[in-house]
């Protein structure tokens, strides 16, 4: 078997009652959509950027750069609101709750990505989309008017405040399965965070 490497994210980690209600909704919908895998409600959270495999250097001036680019950010209120997908709609890859794309979201993506991209990390290429992953990988039959008649329901709108960002590893095989390997505050008056 193929050894795993050390993979990495960074992302906005969300608030516990928000994990709560989409774990609720997940609840629902698994009664209907044929979905392989539905990620654990301790690991819900908006993703700004995947690495991947990162050797411990990269990942340390990683830390590092993460740090100064995003300490002086200031907090700010983003919306989360309906459940959409990406894919094919008869047979969608990913089943996801909508992130509200503001400009201080943008703007901490940007940092996110600068930083990543003075460390040798290649950018982005395709648009930033923001969202929290409910459910992936599609496995039965294609029904575009079952998914559409599911989700439509789900339109409540809930504002949470972003006021750090989380460097996580991936344990595929734990439960949680992404474990916390720096923190980073979003203060905007030089508050530096933590790097364990």
């Amino acid at each position: 078997m193929k050894k795993l490497g050390n993979h990495y994210f960074i992302a906005i980690p969300i608030p516990e009652k928000l994990k709560e209600r989409l774990s609720q909704e997940q609840d629902s919908f698994k009664k209907h959509l044929p979905y392989k895998q539905w990620p654990f409600p301790e690991d819900f959270h908006i993703t700004l950027k995947f690495y991947g495999d990162l050797p411990d250097n990269k990942v340390q001036l990683l830390k590092e750069s993460i740090l100064t680019a995003v300490h002086k950010l200031p907090s700010f209120s983003i919306k989360v609101k309906g459940i959409g997908y990406f894919g094919n709609p008869s047979k969608p890859r990913v089943l996801w709750a909508g992130v509200e794309k503001t400009e201080p979201l943008v703007n901490l993506y940007s940092a996110v990505e600068d930083a990543s991209t003075s460390c040798g990390i290649a950018k982005e290429n395709r648009p930033y989309r923001p969202h929290i992953t409910v459910a992936k990988n599609w496995r039965g039959e294609a029904n575009k008017g079952k998914l559409d008649s599911i989700i439509q329901p789900y339109n409540d709108i809930e504002t949470i405040t972003v006021e750090r960002v989380v460097l996580y590893q991936i344990f595929p095989q734990q439960r949680p399965k992404y474990k916390q390997v720096a923190s980073f505050s979003l203060e905007g008056d030089g508050d530096t965070g933590t790097i364990d």
